[in-house]
């Protein structure tokens, strides 16, 4: 049976984890707001030039630009956008789980993957999968640079028909107790329904474009920006995403930690209040039987 010092002892352990974990969830929660604020920031001018790209695609027949080309999806490359950390909760494992899905659906295709963090590239390298280009310890402070490095490899990838399609898999910011994980489909541009652009003009016709330069210079210079911008925005995304479950986690776990105190420190004084009152009785047991 554990002694008094033995419940001190795990008393100590316990609080001391809970001041780490504390600690955790103060430096996730500032990191959050940050993060917020710039991936807030990334998503009007994402999903809207995301929107005039598919757009423009439903208005051209036979586009002639090789980031447009569509061919049939037999080898595909996928950016999987994960943590750097564990200690987030089920962050890391839900997106690697919604990827493995994603593969199994295109089993017996030509799978290529950019690892984008430590925890994803470690998970994946153990399963054996190819790897194009891999990234880590870039999500912790997100840069336009790396956006573009990533889109530069994407787009090198897709003109040399190295890849007929590219996806990209990461967990978007709702709230702070929320995320939703997407799979989102980079190349080639999917051309926008008459529906949708019906939905988002909040008119029942299409709207065209006066193209001041030619088309073939304009998307030369868009379509590369495009695919860096939403490479940037699912960065961001994805940050800000694993700061919020950081602090939901150590948030989560420092009450567990004070419930697990609670319940020593009153096993503690059961034990202790048993022993002093063995002793009572001993005590009083010997003081009889000498009188």
């Amino acid at each position: 049976m554990p002694t008094l010092l033995d419940f001190r002892r795990r008393i100590r352990s316990v609080k001391n984890t809970q001041q780490i974990t504390r600690a955790m969830k103060f430096v996730a929660a500032a990191r959050l707001r940050r993060a917020q604020e710039a991936a807030l920031a990334a998503r009007p001018f994402a999903k809207e030039l995301a929107r005039v790209l598919r757009s423009i695609m439903s208005r051209i027949e036979q586009p002639e630009h090789p980031l447009l080309a569509h061919r049939p999806e037999e080898r595909i490359l996928v950016a999987v956008m994960t943590g750097e950390r564990g200690l987030a909760g089920a962050f890391n494992s839900n997106i690697l789980r919604k990827a493995g899905e994603f593969f199994r659906l295109n089993k017996g295709k030509k799978i290529s993957v950019i690892p984008v963090g430590k925890k994803g590239r470690d998970s994946l390298k153990r399963a054996g999968f190819h790897f194009t280009a891999e990234y880590v310890n870039v999500l912790a402070k997100v840069n336009f640079g790396t956006a573009r490095d990533i889109a530069s490899v994407v787009t090198e990838e897709y003109t040399k028909e190295a890849a007929d399609a590219v996806y990209v898999v990461f967990s978007e910011f709702k709230t702070v107790m929320a995320s939703e994980l997407v799979l989102e489909k980079l190349l080639p541009v999917e051309a926008l329904s008459e529906k949708e652009e019906s939905a988002s003009e909040k008119a029942s016709s299409q709207i065209d474009y006066i193209y001041e330069q030619p088309k073939e210079q304009l998307l030369d210079r868009l379509l590369p920006r495009y695919i860096e911008t939403q490479i940037l925005r699912a960065m961001l995304e994805s940050s800000a995403a694993e700061y919020a479950a950081r602090m939901t986690a150590m948030e989560s776990a420092t009450k567990n930690a004070g419930d697990v105190i609670e319940a020593l420190t009153l096993h503690m004084n059961k034990v202790r209040q048993a022993a002093i009152t063995k002793e009572i009785i001993e005590i009083v047991s010997g003081a009889s039987s000498t009188a």
